[in-house]
């Protein structure tokens, strides 16, 4: 296969289906989906079991016992699980515009990852959307989604830059490149290499950390913001406390300070 998609879920049927539909109708079908779900309830089982019959992409469910947000060892678990060179990240929350395995695909590069972005919709929105919106792709219409309630703003270009405007917008944007779990895409090798995320950090930055690693790898990065299109259906986020944060960013300042490649607690240590 050319491309393993690796998401991250946790008791969040309704957007992963969602999500899997959208991947259901991409242009591009060589590739398999690899489900890394941070100890979900029998519900999301159910529901791959479901979508295995409506969907013809490959589906792998890569699961462990519930333990707190412990979304870095289950992603390095899916990548151990995956059976591509090349990784395609997102969130069991974001669902793909049809070309979006397509784009990453055209746009990797040995020496390299790729960085994208999400358009965050509100939560009545990300309600509306139904499978025929998705299969039909509407909710990446900028009309249909103005129509549901979408206000004005720049960031609304994304749904209607296409070709050489794509491609200049990447390139005059002033976000960096980063590692962005929800969007991101690099090359098995390279992620084995610096042995995956740090289990270390919970929520809060883990992904930038990894790719603040592949930096000090060697490797560069090319964004790709607005070529490679998802939408992020709304939630909230109860995870989240300071004292993780504290902990997770002086993580990465021990990165970016001592070019740390290889973090010591990843893939190996799930061994």
């Amino acid at each position: 296969m050319k491309a393993s998609v690796i998401m991250s879920t946790y008791n969040a049927e309704a957007w992963l289906e969602k999500v899997l539909i959208g991947f259901s109708v991409q242009t591009e079908k060589d590739f398999e989906i690899i489900i890394a779900d941070d100890g979900s309830g029998s519900a999301t089982k159910e529901l791959l079991d479901k979508l295995r019959k409506e969907i013809t992409i490959p589906i792998v469910h890569v699961w462990h016992e519930d333990n707190g947000f412990q979304k870095s060892q289950i992603l390095n678990k899916a990548i151990v699980a995956s059976n591509s060179e090349y990784l395609i990240f997102t969130d069991g929350d974001c669902i793909p515009r049809k070309d979006f395995v397509e784009v990453h695909l055209n746009y990797r590069e040995e020496g390299g990852f790729l960085s994208g972005g999400y358009f965050k919709l509100p939560m009545d929105i990300s309600q509306l959307i139904s499978k025929e919106d998705i299969q039909e792709q509407r909710c990446f219409d900028i009309n249909w989604l103005k129509e549901n309630g979408l206000k004005r703003s720049f960031k609304n270009i994304k749904f209607t830059a296409k070709g050489s405007l794509a491609v200049f917008l990447n390139w005059i944007t002033p976000t960096k490149a980063t590692w962005n779990g929800h969007n991101a895409s690099g090359w098995k090798k390279d992620l084995v290499a610096i042995n995956g995320f740090n289990q270390e950090m919970q929520y809060g930055g883990q992904d930038r950390e990894l790719g603040e690693r592949l930096f000090n790898y060697g490797l560069k990065s090319k964004q790709i913001r607005y070529s490679a299109i998802c939408v992020h259906l709304d939630h909230k986020r109860g995870y989240v406390n300071e004292e993780t944060w504290k902990k997770n960013y002086a993580i990465r300042e021990n990165t970016r300070k001592n070019k740390v490649v290889r973090t010591p607690i990843g893939i190996d240590s799930n061994f």
